[in-house]
């Protein structure tokens, strides 16, 4: 026997209308007679009329240097999978990596997959590898990627304009000579945050000088090592980093320590993300909060609407950040500060 709302709602005693809503994830209807009504769809076997019974979260990887072992990325998880439980759908989590032999394979069964929504999580995504998803036939969403022709529905965050805060930030602290923390491995997002962070630096008439920016590996250890061995060299250093992400930050951080250099006496540092560790670190670092939890919340709610909505306009979401200040940036005070040369020697001799 087929089963429909009329067949819900003689099992529940709710009527069609209500069922229909419930089922639809629409405003209005009782917490819990919703979930009833739900719970009832599902031991009845009723499969809604795109025969989709759940949201598969697919994480793409092409190297697993920005996903792998990130806190970032588990808290995104979790709010997907908190909104996935609330809007009465099943999760699935995968992951699909650029690197294996059967890749292509993959990406097909992913295209060819009805019964699942679709929510690609596209940190590590290109640009050419957008395109193999531009033929899928269920709600397809990409959480954390966005390019200018991108065809697909998104959520994502607005990475320029956050980076352009925390320069203007810096400059706003009395910092001129400020310096990027560059990561090794470039992603769509690291891009979008050198954009913004160069735009703020430009209002000011100022340069992003070549010797004050360093690029190092984008995982906390790589970051430290690569700061080791770039600050062995002896640069000159500027009065303030901003950071891709907060891995670099923290990992350079570190490095500067070890290396003699205080901060944010010597050397400030701001970061990207607002990792649990901003908070315990020594100093607390300053950071661009990114909601990591309300990230994932949003690309369900997205993709239930697209289920219901059937339409074909693509909606793009952008996500603010929130600036986090805490302990690891030092506001100076005249104009001689700006301008000295920062090493540890200069400091012992108080120059």
């Amino acid at each position: 026997m087929k089963v429909n709302i009329r067949t819900i709602s003689e099992y529940t005693g709710f009527s069609p209308a209500t069922v229909s809503n419930a089922l639809n994830h629409k405003k209005g209807v009782n917490k819990d007679t919703a979930s009833e009504i739900l719970r009832a769809a599902k031991e009845l076997g009723y499969i809604g009329e795109m025969g989709i019974t759940k949201i598969k979260l697919v994480i793409y990887k092409d190297k697993g240097l920005i996903v792998d072992d990130n806190p970032f990325f588990s808290l995104v998880v979790d709010g997907f999978e908190k909104e996935c439980r609330e809007a009465g759908y099943e999760m699935a989590l995968c992951y699909l990596d650029r690197k294996t032999e059967d890749y292509k394979r993959q990406v097909e069964n992913l295209c060819l997959d009805r019964a699942s929504a679709i929510v690609l999580l596209g940190t590590e995504l290109t640009d050419e590898e957008a395109a193999v998803f531009r033929g899928m036939k269920v709600p397809f969403l990409v959480l954390d990627y966005w390019n200018h022709d991108m065809s697909f529905d998104g959520v994502f965050i607005n990475n320029a304009d956050a980076a352009r805060m925390a320069g203007e930030y810096l400059i706003q602290k009395g910092h001129t000579r400020i310096g990027y923390l560059r990561g090794s491995y470039r992603i769509k997002a690291f891009g979008s945050r050198a954009s913004g962070f160069q735009i703020a630096l430009n209002k000011h008439d100022l340069r992003l000088e070549s010797k004050y920016t360093v690029t190092i590996g984008v995982t906390m250890e790589t970051a430290h090592q690569d700061m080791l061995r770039y600050l062995a060299e002896r640069p000159e250093l500027p009065t303030a980093f901003f950071a891709d992400n907060d891995n670099l930050a923290l990992g350079a951080m570190k490095a500067l320590q070890e290396s003699g250099f205080r901060v944010p006496q010597d050397v400030s540092i701001i970061g990207f993300d607002d990792l649990p560790f901003c908070e315990i670190a020594v100093p607390r670092l300053t950071s661009l909060r990114v909601p990591k939890q309300e990230m994932g919340r949003l690309a369900v709610r997205r993709i239930v609407e697209m289920m219901q909505e059937r339409s074909t306009a693509k909606t793009k979401i952008q996500i603010c950040t929130e600036f986090i200040e805490r302990d690891s940036v030092l506001e100076l005070k005249h104009e001689g500060a700006a301008a000295g040369v920062c090493s540890p020697e200069n400091r012992k001799q108080g120059v």
